[in-house]
């Protein structure tokens, strides 16, 4: 399992804009090369065929253009996994999420399976590699990504139990599949942020809003006959008669808590609740109100502070820096060390921050900030989404590691570093730091410019300004990028076993 999800509320971000932003991490001993590409607006008949599990999908007549993140290695599907649509309406997908074996016996996966034996060919569901290409083109808004996700959902099911985000200006929402046919989503609270590791994370959820006017929570039609006939909500009877309201916790009716859970899981959310709430609870020491293994950490809480890009790109590269648990630390008892799974990991295939402004025009309004290779050691880059084309440096990657690519350059730094991270920290440090003055900056001088010459440019000149930005912002990344190769390789060199100098003799 892999990745880890921060949802961010207008009202909990620092310039009332809505976030939401993902780790996409590759699964265990394997890595995967991304690049962000533009799809086309695409008008007329077309049906998507799944590579991974062939099933065929009729789309609708009209689309919209969109950002995505590819799997820059071709033959083994889309993998969109992130982007934001020409509606400014965007979505990540897909965080890999936990279901008990009662969920997934009562309605089961629906898994392809090749013809074999002279038994026929059984066609599949869908999944992470079809999500963002069948739901983001189509939809205008965060709650209307819910529903037709959850339309195609229930007709084709799934293969896999997977946690989805869209947000839009106004609206975050989050969507988790229950088996492989039914599904819950929960609109996140504007004064709220939201951790997610790899488990199913809603906490409580009201069927009474499901089923009314009110919407801030939405299900499968059959969802409650579903918990009732396969017994899947633990409470006792007298403790649901004691409570107000027709509501569940869908944490024990769907989710897991196994000792995995308690190593690969909960340590990353506690991480992130205790950067946001150190204040609300306390964290640390033999008093401590919420611990690392803790099945009952908040799904959603309010921030002690307004919550900054800056903010999200820390706690998506954490590796457990200033408790015993960090894996480069030096306090604390060696045993903790590397005890629980960073989220800056070096699988980490790229972070995608989509952040949806309401204070300037919606032409400019989506900013999509990427951060590919290993979050730990790479830098966070500002870059507009409503787009027509993609710097190469963040397109051009496929399976020959080169320098000129963001995300294999990373790499290259990121395994230099890692076993020389003290002596690198300093340089790695002020890279991430430039790279956010410079393109925040690069960003403020353009919308400035674009605000003052507003009567004059319209549609494609606007379009054409924000791609010019795009290249120069890229282009200072890549020598910022470069510098800090440069730097780190000189310092890994210095401390290679095989040195030897006269002066060591």
């Amino acid at each position: 399992m892999a990745c880890t999800t921060i949802l961010v509320g207008r009202e909990a971000s620092f310039d009332g804009s809505t976030m939401i932003a993902r780790d996409e991490d590759s699964g265990g001993g394997s890595f995967g090369p991304k690049k962000w590409l533009i799809g086309e607006a695409r008008n007329g008949d077309f049906t998507y065929t799944s590579v991974g599990s062939h099933v065929k999908i009729p789309l609708p007549k009209k689309g919209l253009r969109y950002t995505y993140m590819p799997d820059a290695i071709e033959g083994g599907g889309v993998w969109g996994a992130a982007g934001i649509n020409s509606e400014n309406v965007a979505m990540t997908a897909t965080e890999t999420i936990t279901n008990n074996e009662r969920v997934l016996a009562a309605d089961p996966l629906v898994e392809y399976r090749p013809a074999e034996d002279g038994k026929p060919e059984v066609i599949g569901g869908i999944g992470e590699e079809d999500f963002v290409t069948l739901v983001l083109p189509y939809i205008h808004s965060a709650k209307e990504g819910v529903e037709r996700l959850g339309e195609l959902l229930t007709k084709y099911g799934t293969y896999e139990t997977n946690g989805i985000a869209f947000s839009d200006e106004k609206e975050v929402w989050w969507f988790e599949t229950i088996g492989g046919h039914h599904f819950i989503a929960r609109r996140v609270p504007d004064n709220s942020y939201v951790v997610m590791p790899n488990q199913l994370g809603i906490d409580y959820f009201d069927f009474e809003d499901a089923f009314s006017e009110q919407n801030e929570y939405i299900c499968s039609k059959d969802m409650k006959d579903f918990i009732q006939k396969y017994h899947l909500d633990l409470r006792f009877p007298d403790e649901i008669e004691k409570t107000e309201g027709d509501w569940i916790n869908p944490r024990e009716c769907f989710g897991t808590h196994t000792d995995a859970d308690h190593i690969y899981n909960t340590p990353r959310a506690w991480f992130m609740a205790r950067y946001f709430n150190k204040n609300t609870f306390n964290f640390d020491g033999p008093n401590a109100e919420l611990h690392p293994e803790d099945d009952d950490l908040p799904w959603c809480l309010c921030p002690e502070v307004k919550i900054t890009p800056e903010d999200v790109k820390y706690v998506l590269s954490s590796h457990y820096q200033g408790t015993p648990y960090d894996c480069y630390g030096k306090h604390g008892e060696e045993k903790n060390r590397g005890q629980y799974r960073p989220i800056g990991i070096n699988r980490n295939n790229f972070l995608g921050l989509l952040q949806i402004r309401p204070y300037v025009p919606k032409e400019y309004a989506a900013i999509e900030w990427l951060a590919l290779g290993s979050t730990t050691f790479n830098a966070l880059v500002p870059f507009y989404a409503n787009v027509s084309k993609t710097p190469e440096y963040l397109h051009s990657a496929g399976a020959r590691v080169t320098t000129e690519n963001f995300y294999w350059e990373n790499r290259i730094i990121a395994a230099l570093a890692d076993s020389h991270f003290n002596d690198c920290k300093a340089d790695i440090e002020s890279y991430q730091s430039s790279v956010l003055i410079n393109g925040r900056r690069m960003v403020q001088e353009l919308e400035e410019k674009l605000a003052k010459e507003n009567a004059k440019n319209k549609g494609a000149e606007i379009q054409t300004a924000l791609e010019d930005c795009n290249e120069r912002i890229a282009k200072m990344a890549k020598e910022q990028t470069d510098a800090l190769l440069d730097k780190v390789l000189f310092k890994a060199s210095l401390k290679m076993k095989n040195g030897f100098n006269l002066s060591d003799a």
